[in-house]
């Protein structure tokens, strides 16, 4: 037997997926957020009788490392080493302001302090023509000064070329310092301040991200799992754990780009390539777009403060999921999140001392969920969660479960929102598109949140509550080279174009592991000339002249749907050239639900649950229904890691893999 692992660690819940002969095992354990790897490690030992180390074959790891560093700016002690006269690149940043109307906004503090930052006499022009040379002595005399554990490397023009950054590394690793970033190795594209902020977080998160993965690979080792280990990179595939760390920045968005990836390939399997994705969780919800089956892609990305532009898949979070509290703001008005209980004390509803009403316990109060069912042996505390209610409701003037309904119309609106900004906000229309809900509590507010959207149908997949695990399996392995070309398009020669590809491809064949189909996904970041931002645009075989005009009519395409205009007439620029090789996974082979049996076999119970009134629904175990049921709403399905809300209006179908697919009623 052999088996394919995949370990998804949260902030909460460290989540295995096992799929041994098509049998899918899930195992949630606790995170143990101090050490990362405790808890992957402790997954393995309770998924081991069904998923024994010594039988895995392949591994993968979706973390949440670099993300946290950056939220909390738990760096390592950082240098930089910039071109003379571009010490305050990361002081000066770019003019956005978070708030326009603040007339003294504050910036981000600096990954590096000014006192750590370093000046090297040396210039190229932007073809990369040496202007000043690079003096050796000077920069073995600089590397000597610098105390650091950590250095960041970034030179004027290094992406045109990488001489003088590599030059001045090799310095920097003969006086000790061995965690050394490059820009030209980390984004090796235009705009000053973005590429020495990516390769400044990268040098700032590289001694924690290689420490922790070091510690995993070893721990793994010592369980008895030979795979090696792969992680998930932000853009949706998977790469070395070697990889991983020496680019830590590309895993900022390691496990939402795992979900997105799930719930393409689910999706996909059932004919559906134009999706809205919806992860809730516990404490946020992260919402994204997939077109022609492949998530979008995007450089303009913000993590925490930090706008980093490398390549990640485009998510969009807010705070709204299970534990969010509800309140009232000073004006009366009824707030739910961004604050959240978290997992300790939680919601009340778990009986763990919480006193603050959640999106949770609305759920139970409307007998939407049975704390007894998804908690198992924690239990509810079904009174005190109707007091909590109660005591909202008392401040809004209802009772408590007019204050539950309110609570979770508002948690809707709110990603409801969130939805518009990925999909109307870029040029897509919702009803075009089926939605993809997962997360533990994205299947509870999937359908209510589809019709205030507009989007016409909801798929919620099976293990929906572990489904960014599950991604991890289904990803492939990627490795993207790009740089930077800044030349007027209408220069560009096909076969020179031809050329930076192949020479691109070669690079990344390098990166996959043997045994693996080798695909390569051509692009270029092209511009109207004189703007300031690109847009990426595939490029199709064969690379003629032809098809540079095509290309160029595509980005007009682009450009309309995405800001509403486009002018054709106008002369364009190349901004960057990338290829993205991909090394393709067999998905694994799933068993399907049950062939056979009554829908009415499925039935767990029937329960009081509150949608516009009140109604008598069925609450079916999903485990025992079987493929082709059907039924209209209400209903209520009930698995093993979320629960699935049917309104009154809606229609249910299971599909052949286990897929619920909702028609969404009005």
């Amino acid at each position: 037997m052999q088996t394919r692992l995949a370990a998804d660690v949260g902030g909460t819940f460290t989540d295995l997926v096992a799929v041994s002969d098509g049998t899918v095992s899930v195992e949630k354990v606790a995170s143990t957020p101090d050490a990362p790897e405790q808890g992957v490690t402790d997954g393995l030992r309770a998924i081991a009788d069904r998923a024994p180390p010594e039988s895995v074959a392949y591994f993968a790891h979706g973390t949440t490392v670099a993300t946290n560093a950056v939220l909390e700016g738990e760096f390592a002690e950082t240098a930089l080493v910039t071109t003379t006269g571009f010490r305050d690149a990361l002081e000066i940043g770019r003019q956005d302001r978070p708030d326009i109307y603040e007339l003294h906004g504050t910036k981000p503090e600096p990954v590096v302090p000014r006192d750590r930052r370093y000046e090297i006499d040396e210039r190229l022009d932007e073809r990369g023509e040496v202007l000043e040379p690079l003096d050796e002595a000077s920069a073995e005399a600089l590397a000597e000064r610098i105390d650091a554990e950590s250095v960041a490397v970034s030179l004027l023009f290094a992406f045109e070329n990488a001489d003088h950054e590599e030059r001045v590394g090799e310095a920097l690793r003969a006086a000790g310092i061995d965690s050394v970033s490059l820009s030209s190795a980390v984004l090796p594209e235009i705009r000053e301040y973005e590429r020495t902020l990516a390769t400044a977080l990268n040098a700032a998160l590289r001694p924690r991200m290689d420490a922790y993965l070091g510690r995993l690979a070893t721990d793994l080792g010592a369980a008895g799992v030979e795979a090696p280990l792969r992680v998930m990179g932000s853009d949706g595939g998977v790469v070395a754990a070697d990889e991983a760390r020496r680019r830590p920045v590309g895993t900022l968005l390691s496990g939402p780009a795992a979900g997105v990836r799930g719930a393409a390939h689910v999706a996909g399997r059932l004919g559906r390539e134009d999706l809205l994705t919806m992860d809730m969780g516990g404490t946020s919800c992260d919402v994204s777009v997939v077109t022609d089956g492949e998530p979008l892609v995007t450089s303009d990305v913000e993590v925490g403060e930090y706008p980093v532009a490398v390549p990640m898949v485009d998510v969009h979070t807010v705070g709204a999921g299970g534990g969010s509290v509800a309140r009232l703001d000073e004006g009366g008005a009824l707030r739910v999140g961004p604050e959240s209980a978290g997992a300790d004390p939680g919601p009340v509803c778990y009986g763990r001392g919480g006193t603050d009403p959640t999106v949770t316990d609305a759920h139970c109060v409307l007998g939407r969920i049975d704390p007894g069912a998804f908690l198992g042996e924690v239990g509810g505390a079904v009174d005190e969660t109707e007091a909590a209610l109660e005591s909202l409701g008392d401040r809004l003037g209802v009772g408590p479960r007019e204050a539950a309904a309110g609570v979770l119309r508002v948690a809707d609106a709110n990603t409801a929102r969130a939805l518009r900004v990925v999909s109307v906000e870029r040029g897509y229309d919702p009803r075009e598109f089926a939605l993809v809900a997962f997360g533990g509590a994205g299947p509870l507010h999937a359908a209510a949140v589809a019709a205030e959207v507009g989007v016409p149908e909801v798929l919620v997949p099976r293990s929906a509550g572990v489904l960014s695990a599950f991604g991890l399996l289904v990803s492939d392995v990627t490795h993207e080279v790009a740089r930077s070309r800044v030349r007027p398009w209408g220069a560009v020669a096909a076969d020179d174009l031809r050329a930076r590809f192949e020479r691109f491809e070669r690079e990344g064949e390098a990166r996959v592991p043997d045994g693996l189909p080798v695909e390569h996904d051509r692009y270029v970041d092209l511009r109207y000339e004189g703007q300031s931002f690109d847009l990426r645009v595939p490029v199709p075989e064969p690379v003629e002249a032809a098809t540079l005009s095509a290309v160029a009519d595509r980005f007009h395409e682009r450009h309309a749907e995405r800001y509403g205009h486009a002018a054709p007439g106008e002369p364009l620029e190349l901004v960057a050239v990338r290829v993205r090789t991909r090394g393709v996974v067999e998905p694994p082979t799933l068993e399907g639900p049950p062939e056979s049996g009554a829908l009415e076999d499925a039935i767990r119970e029937t329960r009081t649950v509150r949608f516009e009134s009140d109604h008598e629904t069925p609450v079916y175990d999903r485990e025992r229904l079987p493929a082709g049921a059907s039924t209209g709403g209400p209903a209520i399905v009930e698995g093993p890691d979320a629960t699935a809300v049917v309104r009154p209006a809606d229609r249910l179908t299971v599909e052949e893999d286990g897929t619920l697919r909702i028609e969404v009623g009005r």
